[in-house]
């Protein structure tokens, strides 16, 4: 009896090991979804109860999750999901795993919160807009994992009258980024297999388009991840007419295959994943990985390594890896970036041949916040322009909407006119007065003042345009507070403005919705590139609140938005990190 009460505490000590066991849940469905708020409010509830964190992608037409916390959580997740008749059939991957390697990786991979956002794509598909967007009713037809391995087996058997292998009608497609590429892919000795080398998954159509004579005729087998991506990509080539017909695609993706055949089968090396598991290998543990530098076997991502330009993971092994060095990807260096020729200089030693101060740098306008004035936003973004000062150069001008003097408490009086610089603003509310003879008036501090300040849009557009044209032309534009409203509204205009107002990238710091974007309420329409800063803990900036800004980014194409959250108030960081990844994000235009 003593023997099988042991037993008996052991196996409940397992059951409650494996209840605490943690784990990671994948799921997307492409669907008609007739009430996103409803959506919204059940993935609050059920995330936010069973202490869910990750990503949820929600929009009219379907929705995309990934998500961490202990597994009987995440079967809970399941349960309460498949009792919604809209996720009939969605093909829900739990797989179970360690916690997160460390801090970094648990960060970048976005399990340290829960992000519940409503989006106008599922994946960005293109960051610029298609002339006719795919019909994802029209993707390539789903091959199981065994059925895909059928497919590549028979092939394999095929051979010419010389006995030699050919497969001229079929090729693999992969449609995921190269630094997952870099680590994983199928490989079948006499099928194609087409790597598109981006970036990001945006970059595929224009892939797509520039190749599809590789891809007409010919049977096309698509792969990636966990089978989201491949829904809209081979919509797109199918609907590119006859000879793109047979496009198919792996469903479930790499993870179901590995599932089906777990020494790898046709697959070698790892499935890069997007959370913190950072990749998943076979019983093979092959390893296809090389270093950047040395070009040793290398595949593990956890030390996160990026491209100082690009922002793309790199390979670099323990060995090469010094702290504050800065690499160059692949694919920038095949574009001739990074790469400064060498000259001996006797004072200083091998230098580059081109000097920073030489090279030509970004120009960049500077839109002050409210009651402000290009003076004052100078000095406050010293510290930045001397930080970027081989990088851009900032140009600072006054809004065209000049502002009473203020003054908060009657028993200070204010002081002499001719004492105080003049203040601006580019928006201003209804009842806005022009300065009078005094110039001062009496007033409390109002933190939500911004949301009044719906007039003076169409003077400021107007000011903005001589500007470009007597001091342009500018790389960019960077806005604060105020400023960033109205550098948003700007760019929800640039189709509009083409040959008056042109510019490739935006900066918006501490931002909100202007007016004139308030109408235009579709998520991700700007395609503007963007780069958004603002305080991550609401409360912290006085003047801004942290939804608001967050509200903005969204307003902006994901696929070529960047979003840097700091532990700050109502400034513009200029600390690590947060300065480096603004110079990660300018490096990009330079």
């Amino acid at each position: 009896m003593g023997r099988t009460s042991s037993c008996g505490g052991d196996g409940e000590k397992q059951r409650i090991e494996d209840k605490e066991q943690y784990g990671v849940l994948l799921y997307y469905k492409y669907t008609s979804v007739p009430d996103v708020d409803e959506l919204v409010s059940f993935y609050e509830s059920s995330c936010n109860s069973l202490g869910l964190l990750g990503r949820v992608r929600l929009s009219p037409h379907g929705v995309n999750v990934t998500v961490g916390g202990k597994l009987t959580a995440l079967e809970e997740h399941i349960a309460s999901a498949k009792s919604n008749c809209l996720f009939e059939g969605t093909d829900f991957k739990l797989a179970s795993c360690n916690h997160p390697l460390n801090d970094k990786v648990s960060q970048e991979c976005g399990f340290t919160s829960l992000s519940i956002r409503v989006v106008e794509e599922l994946v960005t598909f293109s960051t610029c807009p298609l002339l006719k967007s795919p019909d994802i009713s029209n993707a390539g037809k789903h091959l199981s994992a065994a059925e895909f391995h059928s497919v590549l087996e028979s092939a394999k058997e095929q051979t010419d009258e010389s006995g030699k292998s050919e497969n001229k009608e079929l090729v693999l497609l992969d449609a995921r980024n190269l630094y997952e590429t870099r680590i994983g892919k199928f490989e079948s000795e006499n099928v194609e297999t087409l790597d598109p080398e981006i970036r990001q998954y945006s970059d595929l159509p224009t892939w797509i388009d520039q190749n599809a004579e590789k891809l007409k005729g010919k049977n096309v087998l698509m792969y990636c991840t966990g089978g989201i991506r491949c829904e809209m990509a081979s919509a797109y080539i199918r609907s590119k007419g006859a000879g793109f017909e047979n496009t198919f695609q792996l469903y479930g993706g790499i993870q179901r295959y590995l599932e089906q055949f777990p020494s790898g089968g046709f697959f070698k090396g790892k499935n890069f994943v997007f959370d913190h598991r950072i990749s998943v290998g076979s019983s093979k543990e092959d390893i296809i990985g090389c270093c950047l530098l040395c070009n040793n076997t290398f595949d593990d991502y956890s030390p996160r390594c990026r491209c100082r330009l690009c922002r793309m993971l790199v390979l670099v092994c323990n060995h090469c890896q010094v702290k504050g060095d800065e690499y160059v990807c692949e694919l920038c260096r095949k574009h001739g970036k990074g790469q400064v020729p060498l000259s001996l200089d006797p004072s200083k030693g091998l230098t580059p041949a081109g000097d920073d101060d030489t090279r030509r740098k970004l120009r960049i306008l500077c839109l002050h916040g409210f009651r402000q004035n290009a003076s004052g936003f100078k000095g406050r973004t010293g510290s930045l322009a001397k930080k970027l000062k081989n990088i851009a150069e900032l140009v600072f001008i006054d809004a065209p909407h000049e502002l009473q003097f203020i003054y908060q408490t009657a028993t200070t009086p204010p002081p002499p006119l001719g004492a105080c610089n003049k203040k601006f603003a580019w928006l201003v509310s209804p009842d806005f007065d022009k300065p009078s003879e005094t110039g001062w008036t009496q007033c409390q501090f109002d933190p939500l003042q911004y949301q009044n300040q719906t007039e003076g849009f169409d003077k400021s557009l107007t000011y903005l345009k001589t500007v470009f044209a007597e001091k342009g032309p500018f790389d960019g534009i960077l806005g604060f507070s105020q400023g960033a409203a109205m550098a948003a509204a700007v760019c929800g205009k640039q189709e509009q403005l083409v040959g008056e107002i042109e510019f490739r990238f935006c900066v918006l710091c501490s931002g909100f919705t202007p007016w004139p974007l308030l109408e235009k309420k579709e998520l991700g329409s700007i395609k503007c590139p963007s780069l958004h800063i603002f305080g991550s803990q609401p409360g912290k900036d006085r003047q801004i609140v942290t939804q608001a800004s967050s509200d903005l980014a969204g307003l902006f194409d994901q696929g070529c938005a960047t979003v840097i959250e700091h532990d700050f108030g109502h400034i513009i960081p200029t600390k690590s990190p947060y300065i480096d990844e603004i110079k990660a994000f300018l490096n990009q235009f330079v």
